[in-house]
């Protein structure tokens, strides 16, 4: 049976069903962000992902590389429990999630090194704050050769897609701290940290893929 959450989660309406929450946006952009990760992840890669939502993501991306091994997070209880729903069908090669809130240091205590860290659709429904933290903390988990994926919407000045600023005023509305984040900003960011943007792909509904290395690694 197939119901909806009591509280929608996210933007959006999720429905659920054998404890796995259901994404609109997942099912539009899995395949497309798989086929990023399945490319750029390193061999064998340990993964880390920040603000895994629903978990589908890491399904898709493990489907398509079954030599990866990923840790999801959330700080949403919600999310993980449907994290580790879905963790059954990816045969071993989705870790229960761990509850890291970025704002929250202490939550990532205890962390080991890992060979990428991917975040999807967050640093635009979050305090800039979340985004500082998830730049220091590649820094310091980040092995060598390894990479950081950032997926979502992002502004580029006069270029920037009507869309992303209709998207991003109706996040200010929502929350002041929220909004579509502007790509130099958070190129600056990380350069700050010694990641350097080694590549930016265009993705449906205009939305980013960047990728990150180390800078002498670029």
């Amino acid at each position: 049976m197939t119901t909806s959450p009591e509280t929608p989660i996210a933007l959006e309406q999720r429905t659920t069903a054998d404890g796995r929450l259901h994404s609109p946006s997942a099912a539009r952009n899995r395949d497309a962000i798989a086929a990023v990760l399945c490319e750029a992840l390193p061999e064998d890669a340990r993964v880390l992902e920040i603000g895994s939502g629903t978990g589908e993501h890491a399904v898709a991306a493990c489907l398509a590389r079954p030599d990866i091994r990923w840790q999801p997070s959330d700080p949403d209880p919600a999310s993980r429990a449907s994290q580790a729903a879905w963790a059954d069908t990816a045969g071993g090669a989705i870790r229960p999630p761990l509850a890291i809130d970025l704002l929250d240091p202490a939550s990532c205590d205890g962390l080991d090194g890992f060979d990428a860290l991917v975040c999807m659709n967050v640093i635009h429904i979050a305090p800039w704050g979340v985004a500082e933290a998830l730049a220091g903390l590649a820094a310091r988990l980040l092995a060598p050769g390894g990479v950081v994926v950032l997926y979502g919407p992002f502004q580029e000045g006069e270029a920037t897609a009507p869309s992303n600023l209709a998207f991003d005023a109706s996040l200010k509305t929502r929350n002041p701290d929220w909004g579509v984040r502007a790509l130099d900003h958070v190129v600056e960011l990380f350069a700050r940290k010694d990641l350097t943007l080694a590549r930016r792909i265009d993705m449906p509904a205009n939305n980013l893929s960047l990728l990150f290395k180390p800078s002498e690694l670029r």
